[in-house]
C-alpha cells in the first residue's frame, strides 16, 4: 500500500516517526510524499501543550481530504496525541480509523495491514514498545540528523505532561546508538545532534551512571561524522566532565541547549526543577571559562502559576546579565494532568503573552549585539541547501542548530553539496542571521574545531 506520513512536534516525535517508516518500508509499503497519493496517510501528533493539541487536530482534518479523494484511503493518528486522549479520538474525529500511542509504533505495519483488511477504529495503546529499536527512512535532508538516546523522562517538572505520555527514562544501549550512528554517515549525515528529553541523564538506568561523555567521544570515532551537537541538556547534571568533552572534543561543536525554565528560585521550586539561580549562573560561569566561545541556547517560560511581578523582573534580570546567545520563550500552558494545573495564581493568556514578549524583546536586542560582533570573523559552515534560482547558499555555523536557530547565507562560484563544510569570512549580520564570503572547503571527516577562529 502506499503510505505517507508526517511528523509534528520536536525533533525526537520526527525520529520517531522516520523509525515508523522504516518499519513500513520493511513490510512492503511504498513511501509516498503526497497525501493525496496514499492508500494510508499516518499523523503523528504532539499534544506537549494546547497549540501543538491544536495543531495536531488541525493536521488531521486537513489530510482528511485525502480520504475524500481515495474513498479506500485510511489515516491513523500516531504520538503523542493518540497516547493522551486514546480511544476517545474515534468520537471527536471520526475521520480518523486508527490510533496508536507512543509506545506502540512497532505496531504500525501489523495496523495497516489490518485496516487493509476492512477492520476499522482500530486502538493500538498497550505501551508495549520499549523505545529502543531503530532503524530509520530519513524524511529531512540526510546531511544533519537527530540520534534518539533515551525515551522518556524522570524528572517530572510539575507542568510537563511528557512523563505521562512518553514514560519513565529508558536509555539506549551504546552500541546501538554507535551502530545508527555510523548507518547515519554511511548514507550521507555529517551532524548528528544527540536528543532526548534530557540528554544529561544518559545512561543511569543502564549502566548506573551518567555516561554521556563517554557516548559522544565513541561517536566522534566514527569515520563522516564531522559535527556533534548536544542538546535538551538539564543544567542540573551539566558536569565538569560533559564540558570537558565538548572543550576538548574538536568534532563536538562549542554549542549547548540547556533549557531553564525561569530563574526566579520560588518559581523554579514550584516547578520542581531542583536547581536555584545561583547554581544556574554557576553553571553558565563554567561553560564560559572552560569554553570562551561556548553557544548556549536555552528556553524560558512566563506566566507560571504564581508567577509575581517581582519574579519576573527577576526572570527579566536573569536574561540581561547571562546574554544567552540564543534564547526561545514561550507562555505556560496549563495542561490537564499536571501538578500545575491545580496550583493558585492561574494567570492570564493576555499576561503570559505579554511577559513572554517581553522576554523576546530583550533577547532580540541581545542576539543583534552577538550578531554584529561575529562580522569580521571565520566561521566553520555546514552546507544546507542553496535558494531556489539563486546563487546563494545557506548554511550554519557551530552556534546554530537545524531548526531553531539562525542562517548563514553566502554565494558560491562552485556548486557545494549539502553536508560538506565551508570556511567563511562574516561580512554582514542581521538580528539572527549572518552574511558571508567564502574561504575555502573541508572535507566532512576533517576534525577542525568547530569554534569560531579556525
Amino acid at each position: 500500500m502506499n503510505v505517507y506520513l508526517t511528523s509534528l512536534g520536536c525533533d525526537k516525535n520526527l525520529v520517531d516517526g522516520e523509525v515508523m517508516l522504516d518499519i513500513l518500508a520493511g513490510a512492503g509499503h511504498e513511501i509516498v510524499g503526497d497525501g493525496a497519493e496514499a492508500d494510508v496517510v499516518i499523523v503523528n501528533t504532539c499534544s506537549f501543550i494546547k497549540s501543538a493539541t491544536e495543531e495536531s487536530i488541525e493536521t488531521v482534518l486537513e489530510l482528511s481530504g485525502s480520504k475524500k479523494k481515495n474513498r479506500h484511503a485510511r489515516l491513523i493518528v500516531t504520538g503523542c496525541m493518540a497516547e493522551r486522549y486514546g480511544a476517545e479520538i474515534f468520537n471527536e474525529l471520526p475521520e480518523v480509523d486508527a490510533v496508536a500511542g507512543t509506545r506502540d509504533y512497532e505496531s504500525i505495519a501489523d495496523i495497516v495491514d489490518r485496516l487493509a483488511g476492512g477492520e476499522t477504529n482500530i486502538s493500538e495503546l498497550s505501551g508495549k514498545n520499549t523505545g529502543l529499536r531503530r532503524g530509520r527512512l530519513l524524511c529531512v535532508p540526510n546531511h544533519s540528523a537527530s540520534l534518539k538516546i533515551a525515551e522518556g523522562c524522570d524528572n517530572r517538572c510539575t507542568y510537563c505532561v511528557i512523563p505521562r505520555l512518553r514514560g519513565g527514562y529508558v536509555s539506549r544501549d551504546m552500541e546501538g546508538l554507535i551502530r545508527e550512528a555510523r548507518s547515519l554517515a554511511e548514507t550521507g549525515t555529517t551532524e548528528i545532534a544527540l536528543v532526548a528529553q534530557d540528554t544529561t541523564m544518559y545512561g543511569t538506568d543502564l549502566y548506573g551512571e551518567r555516561r554521556l561523555p563517554e557516548l559522544i567521544n565513541k561517536l566522534s570515532e566514527i569515520d563522516g561524522v564531522g559535527w556533534i551537537r548536544v542538546l535538551y541538556a538539564y543544567p542540573e547534571r551539566v558536569t565538569p566532565a560533559l564540558i570537558d568533552t565538548i572543550a576538548n572534543n574538536p568534532k563536538v561543536c562549542d554549542y549547548i541547549d540547556m533549557p531553564v525554565q525561569h530563574a526566579d528560585d520560588g518559581i523554579l521550586k514550584h516547578m520542581n526543577r531542583r536547581t536555584t539561580r545561583a547554581s544556574l549562573e554557576e553553571t553558565i560561569d563554567q561553560l564560559r571559562e572552560k569554553i570562551p566561545d561556548i553557544c548556549i541556547r536555552s528556553t524560558v517560560m512566563t506566566g507560571f502559576p504564581g508567577e509575581s511581578e517581582e519574579a519576573f523582573e527577576n526572570l527579566l534580570s536573569f536574561i540581561k546579565k547571562i546574554k544567552f546567545d540564543r534564547l526561545g520563550a514561550f507562555a505556560y500552558s496549563r495542561e490537564e494532568g499536571t501538578p500545575a494545573y491545580k496550583l493558585p495564581g492561574q494567570l492570564s493568556a493576555k499576561i503570559k503573552n505579554r511577559r513572554k514578549d517581553e522576554c523576546l524583546k530583550i533577547q532580540r536586542e541581545i542576539s543583534r549585539v552577538k550578531m554584529k560582533d561575529a562580522v569580521g570573523k571565520e566561521l566553520r559552515v555546514i552546507v544546507d541547501g542553496r535558494l531556489a534560482d539563486e546563487n546563494i547558499y545557506c548554511g550554519r555555523s557551530y552556534m546554530d542548530s537545524p531548526g531553531v536557530d539562525g542562517t548563514v547565507f553566502f554565494p558560491s562560484g562552485p556548486e557545494l553539496i549539502s553536508g560538506s563544510f565551508v570556511n567563511l569570512k562574516i561580512t554582514g549580520s542581521s538580528d539572527y542571521d549572518l552574511y558571508g564570503e567564502l574561504i575555502g572547503c573541508r572535507r566532512p571527516s576533517d576534525p577542525a574545531p568547530c569554534a569560531q577562529a579556525l
